[in-house]
């Protein structure tokens, strides 16, 4: 990781980041592979780059990250947010449980709008 360690909500209420902020995106579509053999010939995938929020369900309890996406293809966890309730992040995975993919969650409209308000785009 870059950064020693991971940002705050305070943190990334930068206007680039914010700018910049992906919010119809899941985690099944950041981790397929950019290229593809089709029967029409070779797909590639247009680069996915910004910042991604998804639900981490690897520990004990649901919690909200976000990820910084280049378009080399190069993704890292930038960014833990702690100060949604729990029971918004509990609904989003249960909203969500067809989505799971290894055990990552992308965020419900509940979500998305707690968000924005945070960082002052509503």
């Amino acid at each position: 990781m870059i950064f020693g360690e991971l940002l705050s909500l305070n943190d990334i209420k930068d206007p680039y980041v914010i700018e910049h902020i992906i919010w119809d995106i899941e985690p099944k579509d950041l981790m397929e592979p950019r290229c593809r053999t089709k029967s029409e010939g070779i797909e590639i995938k247009e680069p996915i780059k910004g910042y991604v929020f998804y639900i981490d369900t690897m520990d004990a309890r649901p919690t909200l990250f976000m990820m910084r996406h280049t378009a080399m293809g190069y993704a890292e966890t930038i960014a833990q947010i702690n100060e949604i309730s729990q029971g918004v992040l509990d609904e989003a995975v249960k909203e969500n449980k067809e989505k799971a993919y290894f055990g990552m969650y992308p965020i419900n409209k509940e979500v998305e709008e707690w968000l924005k308000r945070e960082l002052g785009v509503l």
